[in-house]
């Protein structure tokens, strides 16, 4: 199916849908519309005639997900070595990151079964393609239970659809989404009252006000810290966002590396919102892993020595010098992934700390 016709395909399904049951929620509208773009589109690129919306930060550079691999090994030695160990790797892309953490984790005697959580058919192809002897799954629930996980999530939480409550003068209500009078997308919010769903202590907020939550990072997260917990091992979890609670919609959505409206192009367009960490870490605790710390990616990337890695990088090749460079800067400068992005560690109860974290 072409992409055209995916798009009007399922903006003419919701249209439907909400003519025949009315407004649906934003949640519903965000993980459809995901759902459907992860599966049809060529979605990680530079854009221009390489196609793609967005680049990750493993396609930018090998060197991030070197330092991956290395922070992951660097954790499994100081832990004993266990055996059998596992790396896992939610929403793992075209392979890219997997496949450089591989091999700089094999130069420290770190050779894990790799396995890749993913559902969309077309990423599948390119992942085997970069690590042939990854095993694959749909969700976490079939990755093996004996021996400690080394779990990686890079920009993976952001693309899981979040919720939205609204103070009105009426009280809260979920955002919705309707239809106006021109067949376009519109938030309104929904009739059933969700007072109870709002914190005791943001009951009170000024009408306008806006929560957003996301049900289905908090599923992962709980999971995943459950499964440190039980198995022991290490997860990074790497995203925008935010670390103090905030109001108001982080919604965005992405075509062709350029910001359109949520609503424009359903299936067509990558719909994210801002991870709250606070919130993320708050739950892995409840599940007693360990939360090693929240940083900035460009911080941790400095702490783990990517400056270093790119001149011993452009000792080898001085010809891609100026290249390299302009890698490690889009990675770590503030203005650039360097701030907005944050790096969580999580560990078993058992696990080290993990470099990077601690203050400088």
């Amino acid at each position: 199916m072409r992409d055209e016709d995916a798009k009007r395909d399922l903006g003419d399904t919701f249209r439907r849908l909400i003519a025949a049951t009315g407004p649906i929620s934003l949640m519903h509208f965000m993980a459809e519309s995901n759902m459907r773009y992860y599966a049809d589109k060529r979605v990680i690129g530079e854009g221009g005639s390489a196609g793609g919306d967005f680049i990750t930060a493993p396609e930018i550079s090998q060197m991030f997900g070197e330092l991956i691999g290395l922070w992951l090994a660097d954790m499994w030695i100081r832990a004993g070595r266990t055996e059998p160990v596992h790396y896992v790797e939610l929403g793992p892309g075209r392979g890219t990151l997997a496949r450089d953490a591989s091999r700089a984790m094999k130069r420290y005697g770190l050779a894990p079964k790799m396995h890749l959580v993913e559902t969309s058919p077309r990423m599948r192809d390119a992942q085997l393609a970069a690590v042939p002897d990854a095993i694959q799954h749909r969700d976490l629930s079939t990755v093996p239970m004996e021996g400690p996980i080394l779990l990686v999530a890079n920009e993976f939480l952001d693309a899981l659809p979040v919720r939205q409550l609204i103070k009105t003068v009426d009280g809260w209500r979920e955002i919705m989404v309707g239809v106006d009078g021109l067949n376009k997308f519109v938030e309104t919010p929904g009739r059933q009252p969700m007072d109870s769903a709002v914190p005791e202590a943001r009951r009170d907020d000024p009408p306008g006000t806006v929560i957003e939550t996301s049900p289905a990072s908090a599923t992962v997260m709980f999971e995943v810290a459950g499964r440190l917990a039980s198995q022991g091992g290490a997860a990074l979890f790497i995203d925008y966002g935010y670390t103090h609670g905030r109001s108001g919609s982080t919604l965005q959505a992405l075509k062709d590396h350029r910001k359109i409206g949520v609503f424009d192009a359903p299936g067509d367009a990558d719909i994210t919102a801002h991870v709250d960490f606070a919130q993320m870490a708050q739950i892995a605790r409840s599940r007693e892993a360990r939360v090693l710390g929240t940083v900035t990616q460009g911080q941790w990337l400095t702490r783990l020595g990517i400056n270093d890695r790119a001149e011993a990088l452009s000792g080898f090749a001085p010809q891609h010098r100026d290249a390299l460079m302009r890698a490690r800067d889009r990675l770590v400068e503030p203005d650039q992934m360097g701030d907005l992005f944050k790096v969580m560690g999580l560990a078993g109860p058992d696990w080290p700390d993990g470099a990077g974290f601690a203050e400088d």
